[in-house]
């Protein structure tokens, strides 16, 4: 077994889906909308705002905006192949995630990774902490949504003005 580092996570879950399906739920403002973000908005680097359904590309940048958190994050997209994978940066371009897409029978394995994150304290509680614990909840949504129709994460009540909402409900 390999030591633990704050570098780095991987997060993996088996969704009874297909490929195309999850890709389009990570790669499309409409697909990420539904399970993820409140808003996304992907700007080509032609400048052009991409639609709905649009897949996005190599060097699209990014605005994402979450329900129950009055921030933003903006980033780049790195890598997408237009199938199976997808690479942005994350956490203010201090770090990447990976999203890797494999059928596996009548189930699709989702690997996500984050990678490259410094090891200072601050980055290891709020960074590797705090996104480990987040993407664990969002993949769990993800599958919900996929499987069953369901959302997980909080729309009902407005938690934005509660201290540390992020670290205390785990649905957020």
């Amino acid at each position: 077994m390999e030591n633990l580092s704050f570098d780095s996570f991987t997060k993996k879950i088996y969704i009874k889906t297909d490929v195309n399906t999850v890709y389009q739920c990570w790669a499309t403002k409409s697909g990420i909308e539904k399970w993820f973000l409140r808003e996304a908005e992907y700007t080509s680097s032609q400048g052009h705002l991409r639609n709905h359904n649009e897949p996005i590309e190599v060097g699209d940048s990014y605005i994402w905006r979450w329900h129950n958190w009055n921030g933003q994050e903006e980033g780049t997209i790195l890598q997408a192949n237009g199938t199976d994978f997808l690479e942005f940066s994350f956490a203010s371009d201090i770090c990447k995630v990976s999203v890797t897409l494999e059928q596996k029978d009548k189930s699709v394995l989702v690997t996500l990774m984050q990678y490259e994150m410094p090891t200072d304290e601050k980055t290891k509680m709020e960074i590797y902490n705090g996104c480990s614990c987040g993407w664990t909840f969002w993949l769990a949504n993800l599958k919900a949504y996929l499987e069953h129709g369901i959302l997980l994460n909080e729309k009902e009540f407005d938690l934005t003005d509660i201290p540390q909402a992020g670290h205390i409900y785990v649905n957020m």
